[in-house]
């Protein structure tokens, strides 16, 4: 957050400004870690309940297209939409993909005001309703907090795999 934006605070503070100012950061964080999957690894996984490595890179990718949902519409209906995700199979595919996805994404969060982020937001299929709960938190939790996760776990499978992990808050190990 600027100097500028803080001396606003709370007055005109956006929700983005206020609630959010991490996004581009962890953003770029995950692009780093996403440039780091090798292509040829695609069906690898750590254990056999885990996910391959192409399925949890392209899940990572698509966070940001799934936050940005839980921004710009009321609910989300797994029993009519079209949940049919591809795994991406390269590392170029999953990188455009994530660009794309992310850049909609933060013109959602910039663009989006008190009242939008303030509104509800349900995950259902058919009559059977998951959640329910504030655009806010659920971005927050849902979505970002969500792809940081699932980063440290895209984190543990490149290292099984003796690719250096760069740093997320600091230096990591191989950084040292």
């Amino acid at each position: 957050m600027t100097a500028s934006a803080t001396t606003d605070f709370p007055g005109t503070a956006t929700p983005a400004q206020l609630l959010y100012p991490d996004l581009a950061n962890e953003l770029a964080t995950t692009r780093t870690m996403l440039t780091l999957v090798p292509d040829d690894r695609n069906d690898w996984k750590p254990h056999e309940k885990s996910m391959s490595l192409a399925t949890l890179a392209t899940h990572i990718a698509d966070l940001c297209e799934f936050a940005r949902l839980v921004l710009t519409t009321d609910e989300l209906d797994m029993a009519t939409a079209d949940m049919g995700t591809k795994v991406k199979a390269t590392t170029a595919e999953r990188l455009a993909h994530f660009d794309t996805v992310s850049g909609a994404l933060v013109k959602a969060v910039e663009s989006a005001t008190w009242p939008d982020v303030a509104g509800t937001w349900t995950l259902r299929a058919g009559p059977t309703v998951y959640l329910t709960d504030r655009k806010a938190t659920l971005l927050r939790t849902m979505c970002f907090s969500h792809m940081v996760h699932h980063r440290a776990q895209l984190g543990v499978y490149l290292r099984q795999l003796a690719i250096a992990i760069p740093g997320s808050y600091g230096p990591s190990a191989d950084e040292m």
